[in-house]
């Protein structure tokens, strides 16, 4: 473990970025496979956030596609806190202000009926917790310059997230296929990204079984009511002001967005 007053000190300048003024790599601070050094950082910001009354509602899952794993040198996902005030509503507008370097991707997010008490939980047990499936979007973000970011970088600047959209219809997992469901995303009418279920680590509930082990291991756990972004089912896409967002997934609807004003 490396310094941790420079870990505080990396931690308070994240924060900073968030008004718009970007940081360089972390590489200074931490190497950029060091797993351990940069969830102390973003554990830091987690409680500050929680201290100052954000109200943690889940997890987003990142880096589940191996093209991604393999670019960035790592072989695993990683993840991030999802606050209440990170949801844009269906169909709702977010407002550009609030974004630096926005991206879009689109997800099956789970809300959980139980809490995961194992910390090596099958993908039955996964299942049998989860209250229902939706379509969902994450608009991802970056505090670090360009995108240039290493493993490190986005697990330390809360798996680059920024905000999250869920589709209204509910979905109980029983009778869908997350597997070879299709995803398409189009921005203004344009199709931008196109994907299925098996491209989120090979499967959705795939993904959520690793971050309820990845919890685990931290003395951590997914509670009853808790949102879980899978990860993205294809390639994502960059954020214009005025762009109009639609997603639709095989089985479980559309879900959309629009990004400010013309």
């Amino acid at each position: 473990m490396g310094d941790p007053l420079l870990y505080e000190q990396t931690a308070r300048a994240l924060r900073a970025a968030y008004d718009g003024e970007t940081l360089g790599p972390l590489r200074e601070v931490v190497a950029p496979t060091d797993e351990d050094g940069a969830y102390a950082i973003q554990d830091i910001n987690t409680r500050h956030w929680q201290g100052e009354g954000r109200r943690l509602v889940g997890r987003k899952i990142g880096l589940t596609a191996p093209a991604v794993q393999t670019q960035l040198g790592v072989n695993q996902p990683d993840f991030g806190a999802l606050f209440e005030d990170m949801r844009v509503p269906m169909g709702g507008v977010l407002d550009p202000s609030r974004c630096i370097q926005p991206k879009v991707e689109a997800e099956v997010a789970l809300v959980l009926a139980e809490d995961i008490t194992s910390s090596d939980p099958s993908v039955a047990e996964i299942v049998s917790a989860t209250h229902f499936a939706v379509p969902a979007i994450e608009i991802v973000d970056s505090r670090i310059q360009d995108w240039k970011i290493t493993f490190a970088d986005t697990v330390a600047d809360n798996g680059s997230s920024a905000f999250f959209v869920l589709g209204d219809d509910q979905h109980p997992l029983e009778g869908l296929d997350l597997y070879s469901c299709g995803m398409v995303m189009e921005i203004n009418g344009k199709v931008v990204s196109v994907g299925a279920g098996a491209a989120c680590l090979g499967h959705p509930l795939n993904a959520a079984v690793w971050l309820a082990k990845a919890l685990g291991r931290r003395g951590e756990q997914l509670q009853a009511g808790d949102i879980v972004l899978t990860g993205a089912l294809g390639p994502m896409a960059t954020l214009n002001r005025g762009d109009d967002v639609a997603v639709s997934i095989g089985g479980l609807g559309r879900v959309g967005f629009k990004y400010g004003g013309a």
